[in-house]
């Protein structure tokens, strides 16, 4: 059997650095600290990365190259409410991966400039997104809404997306790191950011949204399921 060869110390610490930043906050973790961790000495840290910006922007062009592979609408038909659930599944879950990004937003935007434009670029191109899919669910006569709609449920879902774990941490901050606890809270926002196109919904892709939107709150706890859209 083939067996696969060791990671290399730049990956490891990467690997490392992502689950402190995510676990702690990235304003909380020191290059020391990450060294620590590593059994490593800062020497050879700083070997491979020259400081703790070099190793969140390192993070940062992992986490911009798969989120650019999720950004991509169908090629060659128009898209349909599965491709939005698919769409919203995968970016809660690649929020969730690289959440300190999304936490720390503010503090990382406010000192790093790269990150400041390179984020502002995938948010326009979330929303760009969001607008195709909202207009193709309209031309097939599915959505009834108009091109402000549109637009306004676009900046909407992402803006709800881009600080739903933001809220979700205000709303119970001792179970932020508690794995179910968490596929809830993902779940929920899925759930929320589709209702905003509900009200809007027409015929089977309507029905369909119910019976998604039934099922998928159904598998929440029944404590504290969101509230749900009559529409």
């Amino acid at each position: 059997m083939l067996q696969k060869a060791p990671r290399r110390t730049r990956e490891r610490i990467l690997e490392l650095s992502l689950r402190l930043f995510n676990e702690f906050g990235e304003p909380n973790i020191t290059t020391t600290v990450i060294a620590e961790e590593m059994n490593i000495s800062p020497g050879n840290l700083y070997y491979h990365f020259r400081n703790k910006d070099d190793i969140v922007n390192s993070i940062f062009v992992q986490f911009e190259a798969e989120i650019e592979r999720i950004l991509t609408v169908p090629a060659g038909r128009r898209s349909n409410l599965q491709d939005v659930w698919l769409y919203l599944h995968l970016m809660f879950e690649l929020i969730w991966r690289y959440r300190f990004f999304y936490r720390d937003l503010n503090d990382l935007l406010s000192r790093n400039r790269k990150l400041e434009v390179h984020f502002k670029a995938i948010l326009a191109h979330k929303i760009k997104v969001a607008r195709q899919l909202c207009e193709d669910l309209r031309s097939e006569g599915s959505l009834e809404a108009s091109d402000a709609l549109i637009n306004a449920m676009a900046t909407n879902m992402v803006v709800v997306a881009t600080y739903w774990l933001s809220y979700e941490y205000v709303r119970n901050p001792r179970k932020y790191s508690e794995q179910q606890a968490m596929a809830d809270a993902l779940a929920r926002g899925c759930y929320q950011v589709l209702s905003m196109v509900g009200p809007y919904l027409r015929g089977d892709t309507h029905t369909l949204f119910q019976k998604l939107s039934d099922e998928y709150l159904q598998k929440l706890p029944p404590d504290a399921p969101p509230e749900k859209t009559t529409a």
